[in-house]
C-alpha cells in the first residue's frame, strides 16, 4: 500500500512538472516567434529604437464612454523609405491595426486618427486626439 501511495505521488509530481515545463517552453517559443514590438493605445507619444528588418505592430483599441464611441483609422507612417506597411485594417469594432517593417535607417512618425461617434442625445468633443509614436531605425 505504501508503495502505491509513493507511485501515485511520483506520477502526480511528474505530471505537474511536465505541465510547467511544457507551458514555459511553449511561452518561450511563442515570444521567440513573435519577435516583434507591439504598440497600443498606452504607447501614445512613445519613441522607440528599431533595427532594419524589424517588424512593429500597432494595435489600437476602440472604446466607449458616456454615450460616445471612439474608433481608430488605420495607422500610417511618414517616410516610406524608413517603414513599409505590410498589413493594416480596421475591425468592425473600430479597433485598428498595422504591421510596419523597418525597410531602412531613419526616423518615422506613425500616427492614427481617433474618430468620435455620438449616441442620440450626446455630442462629440471638438478636439482631436491623434495617436503618435516615433520609430528610430538604425
Amino acid at each position: 500500500m505504501k508503495a502505491a501511495k509513493c507511485a501515485t505521488g511520483l506520477m502526480l509530481g511528474l505530471a505537474v512538472t511536465t505541465a510547467v515545463v511544457t507551458t514555459a517552453a511553449s511561452a518561450a517559443s511563442h515570444s521567440a516567434l513573435a519577435g516583434r514590438l507591439v504598440l497600443t493605445n498606452a504607447d501614445n507619444g512613445r519613441s522607440v529604437a528599431r533595427s532594419v528588418g524589424d517588424d512593429t505592430e500597432i494595435r489600437l483599441t476602440a472604446y466607449r464612454e458616456r454615450g460616445l464611441t471612439y474608433t481608430w483609422g488605420i495607422p500610417d507612417a511618414a517616410g516610406p523609405r524608413v517603414l513599409g506597411r505590410t498589413v493594416a485594417g480596421v475591425r468592425p469594432t473600430g479597433d485598428a491595426y498595422a504591421v510596419l517593417h523597418a525597410d531602412g535607417p531613419g526616423t518615422s512618425t506613425v500616427s492614427a486618427a481617433r474618430k468620435c461617434h455620438a449616441d442620440p442625445g450626446y455630442a462629440c468633443p471638438r478636439t482631436l486626439a491623434p495617436w503618435k509614436a516615433t520609430l528610430r531605425v538604425s
